[in-house]
């Protein structure tokens, strides 16, 4: 008679849990914001390339950002699209839906996916040190709420400066902390977009890979001669 209660609880359990997990699933962007928010816990995905994979963190603070990422790699928006903008010692762009099987030489960089993302600027926090995962946007012309892409991205390369190079730009981006300086004067990074784009995350493993998918070679509009594509984007 125990063992029999004890078999009906544990089945229970298990219907308890089975629908604890099938209701998450059908949750919101903003459901899966709170449990993380709540678990004090970064998002970490894994963006597999033809070049290798590249383990990024999203950052909390950007949650709108965060979440959009999230469902765009868990609906297989990434899946066989390019990098397709690529340029040495700036940045690799990726994310574009029409660069899935796209023909040689058809420019990219145009497509979306219907929307756009309020711009959720964290600054000085964070910034575009070298292995920033950044929304790419439309210019200030047509989109002066420096709003961002629904899809699009890059991963910040850049270059290492000096102070007599790097400190003039507090002219216009106003003083930098000593965390900005520390960073962009040993790894790197592209101070000048600072507080102009959302920085939503950072590479954590892989930014080898993002160092020699920025090396290869490239033609017309920076798209590389040779394709480098995503496979997946998976959340770990």
């Amino acid at each position: 008679m125990n063992q029999s209660i004890l078999n009906m609880k544990k089945n229970v359990c298990i219907v308890l849990i089975t629908l604890v997990v099938v209701a998450a699933a059908c949750q919101s962007g903003k459901k899966k914001e709170v449990t993380i928010m709540e678990n004090d816990k970064e998002a970490l995905l894994k963006i597999e390339t033809t070049m290798g994979d590249i383990t990024v963190k999203l950052y909390n603070e950007t949650p709108r950002h965060r979440d959009n990422f999230i469902k765009l790699a868990g609906n297989g928006t990434y899946e066989g699209t390019l990098f397709h903008r690529v340029i040495k010692d700036f940045m690799i762009q990726a994310g574009d839906p029409e660069s899935r099987n796209a023909p040689k030489g058809k420019a990219l960089g145009s497509g979306d996916v219907g929307y756009t993302l309020p711009a959720e600027f964290v600054y000085p926090k964070y910034f575009h040190k070298k292995g920033a995962l950044s929304a790419a946007r439309m210019g200030d012309q047509v989109n002066p709420q420096k709003a961002s892409s629904g899809c699009q991205f890059y991963i910040v390369t850049g270059r290492v400066f000096n102070d007599s190079t790097l400190l003039p730009m507090e002219q216009y981006k106003g003083r930098f902390t000593a965390e900005q300086i520390e960073a962009y004067t040993t790894v790197g990074g592209t101070p000048h977009l600072d507080n102009e784009y959302t920085v939503f995350g950072e590479v954590i493993e892989g930014l080898e890979v993002v160092d020699a998918i920025q090396r290869v070679a490239t033609g017309r509009g920076d798209r590389p001669e040779k394709d480098v594509k995503i496979r997946k984007v998976v959340v770990l």
